[in-house]
């Protein structure tokens, strides 16, 4: 089947909703305290994530220890939250913001370097994801790296098949333990009737298309 051609249509949509993200043409290089969005396949421009962003399972974390590189290394958080350093073995880090995550290895540290001076670089986020099901070209999970709405979703995944139900695509979130669905008239989204319908994605999110 023959998928629908989002290039045209994208474009309008994003000059009508200012601050959007774009789908990246390409990587860029992580800040020094926190970096890009990463695999799985990026869903939207790679922003460094804030402050208080919440280290979570899959995330890619570069460990430094200035002046004592043998303890420094790139780390993927394990599923059960945990990263492996050397001397230190098993560290909690999901849950955790890059500077709590400081603060406990630096304390830890102690016990082996005197002063240690230890840096946290989140290279890639792969915690937070949204998924995308049914009648598209590339269903299945996308790393939520920055703003991102609905349509550019269904964009980042292929466009809607020829024969889909494209006015009946729902957006199912689950906050607070509630599940709340949001519909998507994906016809009336691109003609500009519907632009509200075109809601920003949070992590959890499932969008799905019959």
């Amino acid at each position: 089947m023959r998928t629908i051609t989002l290039l045209t249509l994208v474009a309008s949509i994003a000059g009508a909703r200012t601050g959007s993200a774009q789908i990246p043409a390409g990587g860029t290089q992580p800040s020094a305290v926190a970096a890009p969005a990463a695999r799985v396949a990026p869903v939207a421009g790679a922003v460094s994530p804030p402050s208080d962003y919440i280290i979570g399972a899959d995330d890619l974390l570069s460990v430094v220890f200035w002046r004592d590189k043998d303890m420094s290394s790139d780390v993927a958080v394990r599923p059960d939250g945990k990263i492996s350093l050397p001397l230190l073995n098993d560290v909690q880090a999901a849950g955790l913001t890059t500077t709590q995550l400081r603060d406990r290895l630096t304390e830890s540290a102690k016990e082996y370097i005197a002063e240690p001076n230890v840096t946290i670089v989140v290279r890639q986020i792969n915690s937070r994801k949204v998924f995308i099901t049914g009648e598209v070209q590339k269903p299945g999970p996308y790393v939520l790296g920055s703003s991102t709405t609905v349509l550019q979703l269904i964009a980042t995944a292929g466009g809607v098949l020829e024969y889909a139900h494209s006015n009946k695509i729902i957006v199912m979130r689950t906050e607070n333990g509630r599940q709340t669905s949001h519909p998507f008239d994906y016809k009336g989204v691109i003609s500009g009737k519907n632009l509200r319908q075109n809601i920003e994605l949070k992590p959890g999110d499932t969008v799905i298309v019959p």
